[in-house]
């Protein structure tokens, strides 16, 4: 179980814009944010990217870099990148179910007769330091219910104008 202060595992995944995030490359001047979604599938993420996507420049300016994973195929993850109004946000696709387990995310298998893959991640959102310490992490075993995002970006500023330590590091 990946736990506060930890070292998050490295990713090397493709985007839908024919390039790749490498997470140990990233130099955010603040945190890297991860929101692991469900994939196409799903509406509930879709509506989170989107609402992500239009606020994205509320991150980064910010001094945060912000990428949106899933266990999609790259075939389902273009359709989101083309029908999906996240705006600039990265999509990284191709999250293998091993590597959506050392995050700790929770794993579902398709319900019969839905429009679900074979086997998908379902939500987490991660804040890391730019050495890669987790400092804020979010899973969820259902779709329901994700971190608001004028909740999560006014916690952020208290964090960083208050250097607010990393919590959670006793579990």
């Amino acid at each position: 179980m990946l736990k506060p202060g930890d070292t998050a595992p490295d990713l090397d995944l493709p985007l839908t814009i024919d390039a790749r995030i490498k997470l140990s490359d990233q130099t955010p001047d603040n945190f890297t944010m991860l929101v692991f979604y469900r994939g196409k599938h799903c509406p509930i993420c879709r509506k989170q990217l989107e609402e992500i996507g239009n606020r994205l420049d509320d991150f980064t300016s910010r001094g945060i870099n912000v990428f949106a994973i899933s266990m999609d195929s790259p075939e389902r993850a273009a359709v989101s990148h083309e029908e999906w109004d996240t705006h600039d946000l990265p999509l990284a696709h191709s999250l293998s179910e091993e590597q959506a387990r050392e995050w700790g995310l929770y794993i579902s298998q398709k319900r019969e007769g839905s429009q679900e893959p074979e086997v998908f991640s379902e939500p987490g959102m991660f804040l890391l330091y730019p050495d890669r310490k987790l400092y804020f992490a979010v899973t969820q075993n259902a779709p329901f219910t994700r971190p608001p995002i004028n909740d999560l970006l006014s916690g952020i500023d208290f964090i960083t104008k208050n250097d607010y330590p990393t919590r959670g590091t006793l579990t």
